[in-house]
C-alpha cells in the first residue's frame, strides 16, 4: 500500500511531456544526423578551444578555455587570458569558481547556479537527450523557416509548465541543428529595467569525430547583438575524468 501511494504521489506531482509526431520525425532524424546511438553513447566530453566576448560588435581579445562535461547536470571550465586562470565548475544545483587574479575560491552565487542552469536547459543535449520530459515539457512542430538563398529550415517549440520555451530549428535536408532560440530576463541597459530579451545560438562548422558529429562554432547573440562566439580546435569524447575533477578545492594551493 505505501509503495502504491508513493507511485501514486510521483505520477500527480510530475507534468506529463508530449511531442508531436511531426516533432518526433524531426528529432529523430537530428539525432542520426549527429551520429545516433553513438552520439547518444556519448558520457563526457572533453573540448578545447577559444572563447571571444563581442562589445558592441566588435571581437574582444579570445581567452582560451578548457572545457569539461559529464552528462547530465556537471561542467568544469578552465579560461587562461592574459596569464590568468579562472574556474567554472557546477554539479546540479551547486557551483564554485577559482578567480586567478585574487587567488580566490568561492562558492557561486545562486544567479550565477540559475545561469549554468538555463545553459543547461537550453542546450541542444537537453532536447535531443530527452531531459526535457522530467520537467514535463511538451514540444510542437512550428513549421519551416527561411534560411539563406534556397535554404530551410524545420522549427519545433519546446515549452515547459511555466510558460517558458525554447525553440529549436533543424536543416530541412540534412537536419543538422542550426539555430536555438529562447528568451531569458535581462538589464536592459537603457532604462535599467529587468526586461525579456531574446537569446539565439547559432551553429555552424560540424566535424565528424568517432562516428559522432557536432558544431564547432557557436555564435551567441542578445537581442539581435552578438555577444560571444566558442571556436572549438579539439574535441574527445568518453575520456575518463579523476574524481575529484569537479570537487571544490580545500585550497588554492591544489589548483594546477
Amino acid at each position: 500500500m505505501i509503495l502504491l501511494l508513493i507511485l501514486l504521489f510521483l505520477f500527480v506531482q510530475t507534468p506529463a511531456s508530449s511531442v508531436d509526431q511531426k516533432s518526433q520525425e524531426i528529432i529523430d532524424h537530428a539525432i542520426e544526423s549527429l551520429g545516433g546511438q553513438k552520439y547518444l553513447g556519448v558520457q563526457t566530453v572533453t573540448g578545447k578551444g577559444f572563447y571571444t566576448s563581442f562589445k558592441d560588435g566588435v571581437s574582444q581579445i579570445p581567452a582560451r578555455f578548457l572545457d569539461y562535461i559529464a552528462y547530465p547536470d556537471r561542467e568544469r571550465t578552465e579560461f587562461t587570458g592574459a596569464g590568468i586562470k579562472t574556474i567554472q565548475t557546477n554539479t546540479g544545483d551547486t557551483g564554485w569558481m577559482f578567480d586567478g587574479t585574487y587567488k580566490k575560491i568561492s562558492d557561486q552565487t545562486p544567479a550565477q547556479v540559475d545561469d549554468f542552469k538555463q545553459a543547461m536547459r537550453t542546450s541542444l543535449e537537453y532536447l535531443l537527450r530527452g531531459y526535457w520530459k522530467k520537467e514535463g515539457g511538451k514540444i510542437t512542430y512550428v513549421g519551416r523557416r527561411e534560411a539563406g538563398v534556397g535554404k530551410r529550415n524545420e522549427a519545433i517549440r519546446l515549452t515547459f509548465p511555466d510558460d517558458t520555451w525554447i525553440e529549436y530549428e533543424f536543416g530541412a535536408r540534412d537536419f543538422l541543428p542550426a539555430k536555438i532560440i529562447y528568451k531569458r530576463e535581462r538589464k536592459d541597459m537603457d532604462s535599467g529595467d529587468m526586461v525579456m530579451m531574446p537569446e539565439e545560438d547559432q551553429l555552424f562548422k560540424f566535424i565528424t569525430i568517432d562516428g559522432v558529429t557536432a558544431p564547432w562554432v557557436i555564435d551567441h547573440f542578445i537581442n539581435g547583438k552578438q555577444s560571444s562566439r566558442i571556436n572549438y580546435e579539439s574535441v574527445q569524447y568518453n575520456q575518463r575524468f579523476a574524481d575529484n575533477l569537479f570537487a571544490k578545492p580545500t585550497d588554492v594551493k591544489s589548483i594546477k
